[in-house]
Order: C-alpha cells, then structure tokens, then sequence
C-alpha cells in the first residue's frame, strides 16, 4: 500500500495490505456514520458494529492511508506531556483519568487482538524514560512521582536504559507498555467490521458534515448519509472551521528506519527528554534483521525549510546510542496535532447536534485513537464514560492561558507572508521536482514543475482561513504553517482542517471541480 499523505513511505506501507473498497454508489441511511478510516474512525466503527448498530465508514484515501500509516506504533501510558504537565493543567483527577484511559486504551487493544485473531505482531515490553546529556535528574523524579500519583505504582526509577554501548543515566521504567503493527491491525478491524454488517467505502471524499436529526454526510458526487449519529475522525475537524483549531497546532514528525543485526538491541520502547524529543522501538523486518525505529525532530507544520537534514540529525542522534546500526533503510514523516493542554478532543463537536468528533492525538495518537473508538462508542450508545469531561472539546483549561496565546500568536504571524516576496522570484526558477511560492502581482502563486519540466500552478492561499502554503520538499506537498492542511503537488488536499483543494491560479475560488487526493 502507497501512503495517501505524502511521498514517502513508512516501515508499515510495503510489509502490509489493507484490504481495498470502493466509492460510495448509494444514499444510505445507518445509526452512524464514521468519517475518516484510521486508527480512531475504525476502532469507533469496530465497537459500535459489535453492539449491533449499522455502520458505514467512508475515506476518500484507503484503509489507514493517512496519519495512522505513519506511525511508529508506540502503545504507551507513559505520556508525551509528562504527568505532572497534565496534572498542572487538569488537576490530579485528570492525571489519574488520563493514566487509566490509556492503560485501558492498551489493555482493549489487546483483547481485540486475541478476540478477533488479528496477526498483528503485538507484543508487551518495558519502556525507558532518559535524560539527554547533562540533563537534570530532578525531571525524572517529579514525573516519578507524578506517575505514581497517577496510579502508575509499578513505574520505577532505574539505573540506566537498557542501551549496552550508551550510558543513558537514570532512567524510568514503565512496564507493560506495547507495540503492534499498525496496519496489519487496522486490516484486521476492517474484515471484523464487515463480519459484523458494517460497511466501508474508500474513494469517497466527503464535502460537508450537517448536524441534527438526522445528522448527515454529503459525499461528493452528490451520495448522502442520513444517520442517527455522525463521527469525524479525520486526524483533524474537517466540519469544525474555528474553535477547535485554535485549541490545537499541528507538528512534522521525523523516522528513519534502521537496520540492525537481528536481536543486537534491546526490545523496549525508549524516550528521551530532549526538546524536541526522541522516540525509539525495534520491528522485525527479515531473518537477519530488524528494524530500529527512531523519530523525533518536531517543527510546527509548513514553518522549516531544512525537513530533509533532519533525517540526518535523527540518524546521527540514533548511531550515537546504537552503533549496530548497518544503515538507513526508510525516511518518512508524520503529522502530530499538539492540543495546547496536552489532552485529545474527543466527543460531541461543539455547537453541532449528533455530530462527533476526534482529534489531538498529542504524540500518542494510537492509544488516543482506541479511546476514541471506546468513549465514542459510550457516548453514542447513551451510556456515561468516566472520561467524557477529561476529553470534552468544548472544555477550557485556563492553566492552559500561555500555551493558547503562544500558539495562536505563531499563527497570526504567518498572515504576514502576504507581502513577503515568494520563495522564488519566477516559474522558471522552480526546479524540476520541486515547488515554489512565486508572487505575481498582488497574488502568491504556488508553483510546482514536474520532472518532465511541465508547470502546474495554484493559488497559494489556503481555503481553510487563508494562509499562504509553504512547499516541502520531503513529502512533496503544499502544507499550511497555520492549521496544519496539506495538499499534494498538484493541489489536491490529503489533509483537513481544509477539505477543498487548492483555487487555479488565476482564480479566487477553491477547485472544488478535482477531486481530493486519494
């Protein structure tokens, strides 16, 4: 399977194939309808789909051809954010809530795969928190502390890493973490789905999300779902155009995907604290070799011009730490959407009548995902979730104040570029291959020339809220530096919040005649 967001390609794509689905031909009328064919929109549909209710999912790209592809598929209750950030911001109740919704999150996941029988190679194994060098010990300890606050008591300070060649310091321990195969996972739920009556269709973009009784899913082409409830789970709100937006900043996410010497490193999950963070785990990828699997090098989306060093930084980063490495196998990179108090948006979408939402995955989207899927599930079928208030997205955490100013600052200074000069003075300085915002008159022309040489041009303003798009090189794509959508090379959006593609140059308008990316 070929990624549907951007150029390259995970360790996940070529070792696995999700199961393929057709358009949506019909109107349909279900109890839900689901939006979005990740790791959060699939696991809503699973749930719901075993309890007996009709379900549809519609995608406009395949079975995890989005952000869930992209993962490095850390199972984790050990958080990005750290305890005692979220117990600042969502008090000690929210802490020991966030700690059992994602020890639950990893525990579901588990039952699901010995349920169903989903070869998934998922597997339990410790994970270490360590610091960089000359980092201060103390950081460990209030997280130690907040961890076990938390409910975590089996979390435990320790010497060192388990890294042979790397002298980490102290570390924290956090047992019974896990991994799994991202996509063979997601197959497994798709043909669990369909064994209990739900429905997918791929290739299905669809245009608007409408509120009430019932809610409904306009599809373009002018297919229509009528339903008693309606999820988006698309990484971030396409039906949202403001509020949630504002909560929430969307981070690039560098891997590279090492080879070592089968059983030459230590199964664990590994983080460290540096800022930006690195993130590590092993997958089997042959007989002689697994794959060492490291990420980090997070920047806010559309605002970096070096994306393609930063593999290098990550792969001098890894060999420091794991000098068995033979060499570099895959690069590729991610979308992370940061909510600004460190916890996921999940439920009713503010303002809208049976209409859901899930987003803000905050560095740990596959375990956010499956609390989606079982809070969602709760929610819809009229039941009481003890995490409902915690992942409100109506909430508002004030200890969060700086946070949302500092990030809605960043955006507002990206409206600025409307009278900076492009990033290449005319089209026939763009190379082939590549893109390029050229200013022509009062207007920013996106500009991407083809290896034959042939020039494709767009308007290089988002038709989300307006900003101008930014060209990167890594995956190839339009990407906003203010919301987070992307748009692949010739325009066609692979990623809300905006959910039309780029205008033609010579017009104001978005091209809603092309269809989306798929």
């Amino acid at each position: 399977m070929k990624s549907d967001s951007g150029s390259t390609n995970s360790v996940w794509t070529p070792t696995a194939e999700t199961p393929r689905y057709g358009p949506l031909a019909e109107d349909l009328q279900v109890n839900v309808c689901i939006v979005g064919a990740g790791i959060a929109g699939m696991t809503t549909a699973y749930l719901l789909a075993s309890e007996g209710k009709s379900v549809v999912v519609l995608d406009d790209g395949p079975v995890a051809g989005g952000e869930t592809g992209r993962t490095t598929a850390h199972l984790a209750s050990a958080l990005d954010d750290r305890y005692f950030e979220i117990e600042r911001l969502h008090g000690a109740k929210g802490a020991r809530l966030a700690a059992q919704s994602h020890t639950a999150a990893v525990d579901r996941i588990e039952r699901i795969v010995a349920e169903e029988k989903i070869q998934c190679d998922f597997e339990r194994l410790d994970g270490y928190l360590f610091m960089p060098p000359g980092g201060a010990v103390e950081l460990l300890e209030w997280e130690l502390d907040a961890a076990q606050r938390a409910g975590l008591h089996e979390v435990k300070l320790v010497p060192r890493a388990p890294i042979p060649t790397y002298d980490t310091g102290a570390a924290l321990r956090f047992p019974n973490q896990a991994q799994f195969h991202p996509l063979k996972y997601l197959t497994g739920l798709a043909r669990a789905i369909e064994r209990h009556g739900g429905r997918i269709f791929t290739g299905s973009h669809v245009e608007s999300v409408e509120g009430g009784t019932p809610a409904q899913a306009h599809v373009r082409g002018g297919r229509v779902v009528d339903a008693n409830a309606v999820v988006v789970a698309t990484n971030t709100p396409i039906n949202d155009r403001v509020v949630v937006h504002t909560k929430q900043a969307p981070y690039r996410t560098y891997v590279i995907g090492a080879l070592v010497p089968r059983g030459s490193v230590h199964k664990a999950l590994y983080w460290d604290t540096e800022n930006p963070y690195h993130y590590v785990r092993l997958q089997r990828f042959s007989d002689a070799h697994d794959v060492l699997i490291a990420g980090g090098e997070d920047h806010k989306t559309g605002q970096a011009h070096d994306t393609d060093t930063r593999f290098d930084r990550l792969e001098e980063w890894a060999r420091r730490r794991w000098p068995e490495i033979d060499w570099v196998e895959f690069r590729w990179s991610g979308q992370v959407m940061e909510p600004v108090d460190a916890l996921a948006f999940i439920g009713r979408n503010p303002g809208d009548r049976n209409v859901y939402i899930a987003t803000g995955d905050s560095g740990n989207g596959m375990t956010h995902g499956t609390i989606a899927g079982m809070l969602l599930s709760d929610l819809i079928g009229g039941r009481e979730n003890p995490w409902a208030s915690l992942y409100e997205p109506s909430r508002k955490t004030l200890r969060a104040a700086p946070e949302f100013a500092r990030e809605n600052l960043n955006v507002a200074r990206q409206y600025t570029h409307y009278i900076t000069r492009g990033t290449a003075h005319r089209e026939q300085d763009v190379a082939p291959g590549h893109g390029d915002v050229v200013r022509r008159g009062l207007q920013k022309i996106a500009v991407y020339r083809d290896h034959n040489g042939e020039i494709r041009e767009f308007s290089a303003v988002c038709p989300h809220l307006g900003c101008i798009v930014e060209w990167n090189p890594t995956e190839r794509s339009w990407d906003c530096p203010c919301h987070g959508s992307r748009f692949d090379a010739h325009g066609r959006v692979i990623n809300g919040p905006a959910n039309e593609n780029l205008a033609p140059a010579d017009d104001d308008e978005p091209n809603r005649d092309e269809p989306a990316a798929s």
